[in-house]
């Protein structure tokens, strides 16, 4: 017979299978805890599904494991009882032993616990996670990646601060994991304007850009290429009035002292907008905008928007590209070869061009390039193959960050508010066309937001007399 005492602990995890599995499942997530200890300190991995093993699917196993060993226990407690008392065990001695085990195990856990939950809950806001993991914001990482805010952690835009903003992006992300796991996910996946989910600006954007300091005037130079034999460049030059604080330009006349703008939008994605109301309470102003076109009755039903940064900026990191400025941007970085023949037009038309899938794409576009210049360009496509071959993968490169077949993301699905070239954006107001009861109507005239200095020339004089004629390569910030 065994001595009192002896065994209690074990005896008591090894009378049910649910224990016995749970204390496996606890031993299992913390040897493997330990072994990606070094991915840990690191905080975060560039392997998405290394990520979803170490930050995810660990966490599961222990708290699994931790949810299973007591049940075990309670399920098993008459066979406990009836085995104490057949083995002659002191129950007060046993207990105590017990609580000791308890207790020391409990604060590993609790120490194992937090910090797997920790950096569980850190790698749920990484873009590893948000872009990578989730194959169905794929587009939204691709375009990200390739941002001026490549740097900034999508939580810093996308979630309010505060416990309940936390706590919405986690009810949001919760519904995002079942549409993913159930294959009902929207395609495309529909932006945060359009399905009512935007955090305001004044909560995320201003945190880092001060909507009140002065913007000045900035210079742009735009170079655009031919679909001709030698791809020949023009360039725009404009002197941007952005303004701000109270000089006027284009964020003073919409974002100074005392001016509120409110809008109705027709559609959810904001491109269609019948009513404006611009009120200027410094100066006493309050009117109201109407397109000709609108329909007041259906005006006076929408919502009221009020006017903030997104809704021009509305892509300031997931932009995506068009075919002609995509093609553009990559001649002037010098990504593609300005010299081959008619490469500018050939780029676009294979863009343009219908493809099943990605990886359809990446076989056809450097293909079919090589082998336009094998036909029309011999001599081209014998000395310059590597050119030809660089200028394909750019071209792919192009493709593959701005459609996705099989998400239904394709050219133009998502709009550009910046501007009014690539999209209707600026011209969804000032079109000419909203009025206001006294006459007035909202402008569309082109220098009240910036000043062309040359129009697609060939070699701008100004850029002459400003000394930078061909050191303007360099593409501007969109």
């Amino acid at each position: 017979m065994p001595e009192p005492n002896q065994r209690p602990t074990w005896f008591l995890i090894s009378q049910h299978w649910l224990s016995v599995t749970g204390v496996v499942l606890v031993l299992t997530a913390v040897l493997s805890w330990i072994f990606v200890l070094p991915m840990q300190l690191r905080g975060h991995v560039d392997n998405p599904y290394e990520g979803l093993v170490a930050f995810v699917l660990l966490p599961v196993v222990f708290f699994g494991g931790l949810v299973l060993t007591p049940l075990g226990l309670f399920l098993a407690k008459r066979k406990i009882r009836h085995g104490w008392s057949a083995e002659g065990v002191d129950r007060k001695n046993a207990l105590r032993r017990i609580a000791i085990v308890v207790g020391v195990t409990t604060i590993a856990n609790l120490l194992i616990g937090t910090q797997i939950t920790y950096r569980a809950v850190s790698h749920m806001e990484t873009p590893q996670f948000c872009g990578a993991t989730c194959h169905v914001m794929a587009p939204e990482y691709a375009a990200y990646q390739n941002s001026p805010h490549s740097k900034v952690e999508c939580v810093g835009c996308h979630v309010a601060p505060g416990a309940s903003g936390w706590i919405s992006s986690k009810a949001a992300g919760m519904r995002q994991l079942f549409e993913v796991i159930l294959k009902s996910s929207p395609k495309p996946i529909p932006s945060a304007i359009e399905t009512n989910r935007l955090v305001p600006a004044r909560e995320t954007c201003e945190n880092c850009h001060w909507p009140e300091k002065f913007g000045g005037v900035f210079l742009r130079v735009k170079s655009k290429y031919a679909p001709d034999e030698t791809n020949t460049r023009t360039q725009t030059v404009l002197l941007m009035m952005v303004g701000g604080n109270k000089y006027k330009g284009i964020h003073g006349a919409h974002i100074g002292p005392g001016i509120h703008i409110r809008f109705a939008a027709a559609d959810p994605k904001r491109q269609t907008i019948p009513w404006v109301q611009y009120e200027n309470a410094t100066a006493g102003i309050k009117e109201e905008f109407i397109a000709s076109d609108a329909n007041k009755a259906a005006t006076n039903s929408m919502p009221k928007i009020e006017m903030q940064c997104v809704d021009c900026h509305n892509r300031p990191t997931h932009a995506f590209e068009l075919p002609e400025p995509a093609m553009d941007k990559a001649l002037a970085l010098g990504e593609i070869a300005v010299t081959l023949p008619y490469v500018k037009k050939e780029g676009v038309q294979l863009l343009e061009s219908k493809y099943g899938s990605q990886s359809e794409a990446a076989e056809k576009i450097p293909s079919q390039l090589s082998a336009y210049y094998q036909q029309n360009y011999p001599a081209v496509s014998g000395q310059r193959s590597s050119e030809i071959d660089r200028a394909g993968q750019a071209v792919l490169a192009i493709y593959k960050r701005n459609v996705f077949p099989d998400l239904a993301v394709t050219w133009g699905t998502y709009p550009n508010n910046l501007g009014h070239t690539e999209s209707v954006g600026c011209f969804r107001c000032h079109d000419g066309s909203h009025n206001s009861s006294s006459g007035k109507t909202i402008t569309q005239d082109c220098n009240t937001c910036h000043e062309p200095l040359a129009m697609d020339e060939a070699s701008p004089e100004i850029l002459q007399k400003l000394g930078i004629a061909g050191r303007t390569d360099e593409i501007q910030r969109r």
